[in-house]
């Protein structure tokens, strides 16, 4: 039997290569998980309450682009948040969860060549791997930009060659960004859209994480695209509701674009897609309406901010930060501290290396442990105090 050589090489996922470092060692304490980014923050009750209304609607086969109340939600949603004008009907597509846009994007609406050569994709690295995948899929080269502390923990795509920024289809870009928590500011955004524009390329903007901040909500790059009058099939924005409203088991999401971006996107999702549920879509819509769940769930994380800068306070390399929900602490190796850390600990973290790749001048997260503050309160001064005693005061 033959199979694909596309994804032959690809290495284990993040979380099979943690097992497989940890899971043949004792843990030296009662285990504790903090590798892993899943909300445990409580959702509203009423969501349940929606679903459960609704649930005639999963005897019919759901809306393929959206619900016009859902997608009505989201486009408010998105004019309140940051003052630009959506229209529903034609701009905004749910999403089956942020990671089936992030890829479908690109099947809808990459193209095989730039300029007669092989297509290129822009990738932040470390990075979410589904942007590589994607990369793979549509036959394009992806190409890896480190995001390290003398960058600001954002890639700095305008530094690279212009012959292959004259190949880029797309681009991606997470912020607030994953690991890190690195927010793009205004003139990030401003300078990103102008080398879009130079170089003829998409911004695919992945800003799951943009309402778990720290002070000012971090600009977003709908703003910054309707302040600079570029073209909206310029962007993609996508927006989650697993870390805005601890949601991540409703797979719920949505892609703002242009209106053309968004017909490709919803005739191959006709075609290959699973549209959310209708009592899915009804309890997402309500979810999108309401703000009052979102500022407790940020207060919540903001009370966590404040504990891990006091607990790391001294640490040197150590960076508080601006926003998502994980810590991004610098050691010297990263499997060895995350295997150091369950040996004597039984605290669980992932090592950074499995977020990046060697893209010629190392892994940019071999140095560092990515800490998620997803946790109980008191799970997560157990879990940070131990971290702290066993790697930097030892």
């Amino acid at each position: 039997m033959q199979y694909p050589d596309r994804f032959s090489d690809l290495p284990a996922y993040a979380f099979p290569r943690l097992r497989a470092l940890l899971d043949h060692h004792e843990p030296g304490g009662a285990p504790l998980s903090m590798s892993i980014g899943e909300p445990k923050h409580a959702f509203p009750e009423w969501v349940t309450e929606i679903i459960a209304a609704n649930a005639a609607g999963f005897g019919s086969y759901p809306a393929n682009d959206g619900s016009p109340e859902l997608l009505g939600a989201i486009a408010d949603w998105a004019g309140r948040r940051y003052g630009v004008a959506v229209d529903a009907a034609s701009q905004v597509m749910a999403l089956n969860g942020s990671r089936e846009g992030l890829y479908n994007i690109a099947m809808a609406i990459a193209p095989e060549t730039k300029n007669g050569k092989p297509p290129v994709f822009l990738l932040p690295n470390p990075f979410y791997q589904v942007y590589a995948i994607a990369a793979i899929s549509v036959g394009a080269e992806p190409v890896l930009v480190p995001a390290t502390r003398e960058t600001g923990h954002l890639p700095d795509y305008a530094a690279l060659p212009a012959e292959i920024l004259d190949r880029v289809t797309l681009c991606y870009i997470c912020s607030p960004s994953n690991p890190q928590g690195a927010v793009a500011d205004g003139a990030y955004w401003a300078a990103l859209l102008d080398l879009a524009e130079k170089h003829d390329f998409k911004i695919v903007a992945d800003e799951c994480y943009s309402e778990v901040y720290r002070g000012t909500p971090p600009p977003g790059i709908l703003a910054a695209a309707a302040a600079k009058g570029t073209d909206p099939e310029r962007v993609l924005a996508i927006h989650s509701l697993s870390k805005r409203s601890n949601l991540p088991g409703l797979r719920s999401g949505s892609v703002i674009s242009g209106p053309e971006n968004i017909r490709r996107i919803r005739q191959l999702r006709a075609y290959s897609g699973a549209p959310l549920p209708m009592p899915i879509q009804a309890a997402s819509a309500r979810v999108w309406a309401d703000e009052a769940h979102v500022v407790e769930n940020r207060r919540l994380y903001g009370i966590k901010f404040d504990l891990a800068d006091r607990i790391f306070s001294g640490v040197p390399g150590y960076e508080p930060p601006q926003a998502g929900f994980f810590l991004w602490l610098p050691v010297e190796d990263s499997e060895a501290a995350c295997l150091k850390l369950w040996q004597q600990t039984g605290v669980r973290c992932l090592p950074g290396a499995y977020l990046g790749r060697d893209s010629g001048s190392g892994n940019p997260g071999a140095g560092y442990l990515r800490v998620a503050l997803v946790a109980p309160m008191e799970q997560t001064e157990t879990g940070l105090t131990l971290i702290r005693h066993c790697l930097y005061d030892s």
